[in-house]
């Protein structure tokens, strides 16, 4: 059974769901406990290093994820960085949600304009190493 372990600040959308069954052949999505969830969302900024903040997620996936599972690393470019060190020591394929982007700018008052963004899941892309 092909998993899909998420590494994610952001609960998946429906369309993510249904693209990592179709495209990653994905039969079952993991989420991290609580716990673990609150570290990734939460990573000090001030820290000069985030290895030992990111143990106890490496090693839940050490304990739960078996080679060949994908993971779902999204977050903090260091933390994530890392994390996807330890996926390719342990066999996984980690991903990442590429977006389309959408801003829309809505006149606020005489003076200000207000800029909110949509994000729209286009694909799930593998995250490569370089070869030699």
């Amino acid at each position: 059974m092909t998993r899909l372990f998420v590494i994610f600040n952001h609960t998946l959308t429906p369309a993510q769901r249904e693209d990592a069954r179709s495209s990653l052949g994905v039969e079952k999505i993991l989420e991290p406990p609580m716990p673990l969830r609150d570290i990734w969302g939460n990573l000090s900024p001030d820290a000069s290093s985030l290895k030992g903040q990111l143990v106890p997620i490496t090693n839940w996936l050490g304990e739960k994820a078996e080679a060949g599972d994908y993971v779902l690393i999204q977050g903090d470019f260091g933390a994530c960085f890392l994390l996807v060190q330890s996926a390719f020591r342990l066999g996984l394929h980690p991903v990442y949600s590429t977006t389309r982007r959408r801003a829309v700018e809505t006149r606020v008052g005489e003076n200000e304009i207000q800029l909110s963004h949509r994000f729209q899941h286009v694909l799930f892309r593998h995250y490569e190493m370089e070869e030699g």
